[in-house]
């Protein structure tokens, strides 16, 4: 089977309910998080955990998760742009999460860690 990678950028709560899976699932959405929206690229989810998560979580901390899904995955979900080129997402509904899950190949994988807008090096 053909897989490609794909990427979330999330805070320690959801990295928390990652692990708890056994580093299997995402958790499902919030009720006011209509869409589930994992990044094509590495460098798009950096950003986000270095802007965003490390700055503005409670925890001041941003972790980037890598995972991998059949290739085929962008047939259900098209790729969305989300500003910029490099700002693609795949725009999941979140009825559909479940659905998504089931389709992770392998586990899902943290990649990188920053703190306060500084990538933190992992031992």
């Amino acid at each position: 089977m053909r897989t490609v990678t794909l990427f979330r950028p999330v805070g320690e709560v959801e990295l928390a309910k990652i692990s708890s899976s056994d580093w299997t699932a995402f958790p499902p959405r919030l009720p006011e998080q209509p869409i589930f929206y994992p990044v094509m690229n590495q460098a798009y989810a950096e950003q986000i955990a270095r802007d965003w998560n490390s700055l503005h979580e409670p925890a001041k901390v941003g972790h980037v998760l890598a995972f991998d899904l059949p290739d085929d995955v962008t047939d259900r979900w098209p790729v969305q742009i989300a500003g910029g080129r490099v700002h693609e997402e795949l725009w999941v509904p979140a009825e559909e999460l479940g659905a998504f899950n089931k389709m992770i190949v392998g586990p899902i994988r943290r990649i990188a860690t920053y703190r306060d807008g500084a990538r933190v090096e992992e031992a």
